[in-house]
């Protein structure tokens, strides 16, 4: 079996090299959308368009599985695709996100039980990590910001650069 990850650029590449650690069994086909990339600060129809064109290609290519690493693309598009057009398309297959796997495993990294979220714009005004977080572990605090310029540095392999720390550091205070 074939299982389809897509992200909006590169950074899914991360969520994709854990995926291929824990499941090794299984064959991978990455699709970053670097042309249209970043999602973050896009609207809802456009993030879900994108992300149901790149699930439909994942699924033409033979992926009975399409993970989503993209965590606008899992805020913002995730559920329409899953319960409108999975259904119409094909509904032996499937598609997942990565914000209900993220918070399932915080209960495991926090002892504060105060979550910190720093994501694109996008992501922290769909609040889904906070309403992942209180469906799970109502006891949390969540505290969520907006890091724009996170994912240009990214995909423009500047993370590592010293301008970045300005950002990182922005942001985290």
């Amino acid at each position: 079996m074939q299982i389809g990850v897509f992200d909006s650029g590169y950074g899914g590449l991360t969520i994709l090299r854990q995926i291929r650690k824990l499941l090794p069994q299984y064959d991978y086909l990455y699709l970053g959308d670097n042309a249209r990339a970043p999602y973050g600060s896009r609207s809802f129809d456009v993030v879900y368009e994108f992300t149901l064109q790149a699930v439909e290609e994942l699924f033409d290519r033979g992926c009975p599985l399409v993970i989503l690493a993209c965590n606008t693309a899992s805020a913002k598009a995730l559920r329409s695709i899953q319960q409108n057009d999975v259904p119409r398309i094909d509904p032996t297959r499937r598609v997942l996100g990565v914000i209900r796997p993220t918070v399932e495993a915080l209960d495991a990294v926090t002892d504060s039980r105060h979550i910190g979220v720093l994501a694109t714009p996008g992501t922290v005004k769909s609040h889904s990590y906070t309403m992942e977080v209180g469906k799970l572990y109502p006891e949390m605090i969540v505290t969520e910001q907006a890091c724009p310029m996170w994912v240009p540095l990214v995909e423009n392999n500047e993370a590592l650069s010293p301008g970045a720390d300005y950002f990182v550091e922005k942001y985290i205070n």
